[in-house]
Order: C-alpha cells, then structure tokens, then sequence
C-alpha cells in the first residue's frame, strides 16, 4: 500500500517506539513518531491520522491518557487509539483504558507480529465501508463503532446499556451518537432509527426492538 495515510506513534521507550514504526511502514503509513505527549501535540496537523499509539505511561507534563482525551477531542472519538503500557497491564487497567475510549490495549514489551494484526484490525474497523445496494454513502461515512451503535439504538437500548456492552464510558457512548445524527442529519436518535431501517443500515429483524425507542427521551 502507498500513501494510505499518517500512524501517530508517542512512546519514550525507543525500542517500543521502532517496533510501533515498522509496524506502521509495514502496512504502508506515514509513521509520525515522538517521545513526550507534549511534544506530539505540539506538532499535530489538521490531516486526522488514520490511527494513533500511545503509551500510557509517558514521560513529561502530559500522559498517555489525556493525549488520547486530546486526540479524540480534536479529530473525533472515533479515531482508533491503541494503548500499550509496561506497568499497567492488569486487566483492570486494560478495561479502564477502553471505557476511556481505546480501541485496543496492549502489554509491553510488544510482539511485532501482535502489533501488526491489532494495528490492521483497528484500521480496518475505522477504515470507509462501500456504499450499501440503494446507493447510499451512510457506511462510508460512519465508523464500524457508530454503526454498532446506531444498531444497539435500533434494539432499544439505552446510553447506559450500549456503555456496559461495548465496555466504553457514557460519555464516549453520547459522542458517538451525536456524530451519528450529524452525519445522517437528523435530530433525534428516533429519526436516525428510521432512517436506519429506510437505508439498510440495521438488520430489519429489530424492528419491533426500535419501539422502545420512541417512547424513550432523547
């Protein structure tokens, strides 16, 4: 692949930081590394990376968690975020860092091979969908994460209930469905349903589930 795009790789760990960028050339990105949190924002573009890598534990005045918070805030909480940590790597730790809105977390010292595979499967995961049977270029435009949203919506569950299944926070889960409306321009989750059903984007064999949803508030 050539010029798919950037790979934002921040690890003060210099051997992490090689075996992160190889995995990035591998799989034909520009790989963008730093080794401060600080020092990668200070250097962020406009162009949304396809993906970042960002170690928890970073060195300097910012960690790896707020330059997750960062890069969410400014590219969208749809940008795939990969943690990777050495001293953090309880399964406590590795659910926190995905109810904080990771897309993967992994234990240092990292397996090139494992990096690859998860770097592709988050990639993937985020990467643009062709456009369903009636032409439409709503799979295109929403991630693999919102589509699963908008499909937990259809059953009728609840911001609460869709956190608790994917395993993310509340709020992450409301983000979401706000980029859902934006991109299919509506206003409520109801019309995002229906809309939905009228596109393909929800199996019709939920249907009846979306009731609940319209006597939900919004």
């Amino acid at each position: 692949m050539e010029d798919c795009g950037t790979i934002l790789i921040v690890d003060h760990d210099d051997a992490s930081r090689l075996t992160a960028v190889q995995a990035a050339v591998r799989l034909g990105y520009e790989a963008r590394p730093t080794p401060t949190g600080d020092e990668l924002l200070e250097r962020l573009g406009r162009d949304r990376p396809a993906l970042a890598i960002v170690e928890v534990e970073l060195r300097g005045p910012v960690n790896g968690l707020e330059v997750m918070r960062q890069l969410h805030e400014i590219f969208g909480a749809d940008l795939p975020v990969i943690l990777v940590s050495a001293k953090r790597g309880a399964a406590l730790d590795r659910t926190s860092g995905l109810m904080l809105g990771a897309d993967d977390y992994l234990v240092k010292p990292l397996d090139s091979g494992e990096l690859l595979a998860r770097v592709r499967r988050s990639l993937r995961r985020s990467g643009p969908r062709p456009t369903n049977g009636n032409g439409h270029r709503d799979e295109t435009n929403l991630s693999p994460r919102e589509r699963e949203i908008l499909g937990l919506l259809a059953e009728g569950r609840t911001q609460g209930q869709i956190a608790g299944d994917l395993v993310i926070s509340s709020k992450t889960v409301a983000t979401h469905i706000q980029h859902i409306l934006s991109k299919l321009g509506v206003n409520t989750r109801a019309q995002a349903v229906a809309m939905a059903f009228r596109r393909g984007l929800v199996q019709p064999d939920v249907r009846a589930h979306s009731l609940v949803l319209q006597t939900a508030p919004e």
